[in-house]
């Protein structure tokens, strides 16, 4: 059986780890004590790490696990992460034999150029790109390859389980009902993400058919976020990507 679980680590980041009985695979340890405590506790080895990009709250852990838990670790090959084994970009086959699973490569760039996603188990592993109701700042890359990177992500079936980095959920809501007040599947999403919250559950995964009906960054020609975008920034086009880039702009600021 495979367990996905978010290890909380930081500030609001999550350190996925994915595991069976006897071995595990890390997504993003960007501090290896609470990863270390999660495998001792459960008597495990493991098996790979895979990063998804090279910002210090994704990777600061890996150079200390890999010393004490040998294991490939898998990095975008457009950036430089210490410790990195294995350099991959779209089109890569990830095989993890012990855990009986395969991972897709998918580059994803505009929080960073070289930013990659990892597609297996059922669900999608991307970083800080895609967040729940919400999208990464560009740090390094352009509107048009963040919008591009999110509308691939979006093309993947509805089911597929959104395991991003940060909890940030609640606070993209806000957001997400300034530019879209009377979506209902957006309403009803807040009420589930403060429940959970308020319990100490993580709000991810998400799945990408709720981002699609809830995640402004994916909604860009929904005639109401188009009308909220223009009134906010004054812009007056109303193409995908000028709105795009005023909505990514407003978020800055909001």
């Amino acid at each position: 059986m495979l367990n996905i679980f978010p290890i909380p680590a930081l500030k609001d980041n999550y350190i996925w780890i994915l595991h069976n009985a006897h071995h595990a695979v890390v997504v993003d340890p960007g501090d290896a004590a609470p990863v270390l405590d999660y495998i001792a506790a459960h008597q495990l080895k493991l098996a790979a790490v895979l990063c998804t990009h090279h910002h210090a709250d994704h990777v600061a852990g890996v150079c200390q696990l890999v010393a004490l838990h040998s294991a490939p670790v898998y990095f975008p090959q457009r950036e430089k992460i210490s410790c990195g084994s294995h350099a991959v970009n779209e089109g890569n086959v990830i095989n993890i034999p012990e855990l009986g699973i395969k991972f897709n490569v998918l580059d994803i760039p505009g929080h960073t150029l070289g930013h990659v996603a990892y597609v297996g188990a059922g669900g999608v592993f991307c970083g800080d790109t895609l967040f729940g109701c919400g999208c990464g700042r560009l740090f390094e890359g352009t509107a048009v390859q963040l919008l591009h990177s999110l509308k691939k992500l979006a093309a993947l079936p509805d089911d597929t389980q959104v395991y991003c980095g940060h909890e940030y959920t609640e606070s993209n809501i806000r957001f997400a009902l300034a530019c879209e007040l009377n979506n209902a599947t957006l309403i009803q999403r807040q009420k589930t993400a403060q429940t959970q919250r308020a319990h100490g559950q993580p709000t991810l995964p998400s799945n990408i058919g709720l981002e699609k009906l809830t995640n402004p960054f994916l909604r860009c020609t929904v005639p109401a976020i188009i009308q909220a975008v223009q009134q906010q920034s004054a812009i007056k086009q109303h193409d995908e990507i000028s709105i795009f880039t005023a909505l990514r702009a407003w978020k800055n600021t909001f």
